[in-house]
């Protein structure tokens, strides 16, 4: 079968931006780690109250402005309420579902996490410009979903 001379080079571009594509993936998945968390923390979500860390959730101070903040979803509720961080902090949000699947959002910050039931959620974010970030849950979790939010004020 003899094929165009267009053809051909169509069918080499095509070939290489498929397998361009496939090395920049792997790359990035592996000498970069920014594949999908492969280890799965969970829990009893009938019994999230009595499991630490999320017996008492907060904020606490770890380090030099490190800070964590275990935090627990339900019925258009994040616990706790709205959260106070130095500027330049780093952030790691510790989370759990006690009823549905709720979703976390912090606008204007590349932070975006769903949070499962009896799973936990664990991401991180530096706060290096002063202000109120807005808490939203990103997935419907029932009638109320629209009052779900909270503030994170950086000072």
């Amino acid at each position: 079968m003899k094929l165009h001379r267009f053809e051909e080079v169509w069918l080499i571009f095509a070939v290489i931006i498929i397998v361009g594509s496939m090395v920049i993936t792997g790359y990035q998945a592996f000498a970069q780690e920014m594949g999908p968390p492969s280890h799965k923390e969970t829990i009893d979500p009938q019994k999230v109250d009595q499991t630490a860390p999320f017996d008492s959730p907060g904020v606490f101070e770890t380090g030099d402005n490190a800070y964590e903040v275990v935090m627990t979803l339900e019925a258009f509720n994040f616990n706790p309420g709205d959260i106070e961080v130095p500027v330049g902090s780093t952030v790691e949000f510790i989370m759990t579902s006690k009823d549905v699947i709720h979703g976390m959002q912090i606008i204007d910050t590349n932070v975006n996490a769903m949070i499962i039931p009896g799973h936990i959620q664990t991401i991180s974010q530096t706060f290096n410009e002063p202000g109120e970030y807005l808490i939203l849950c990103n997935e419907y979790c029932g009638t109320g979903h629209q009052l779900m939010s909270t503030t994170i004020t950086v000072k």
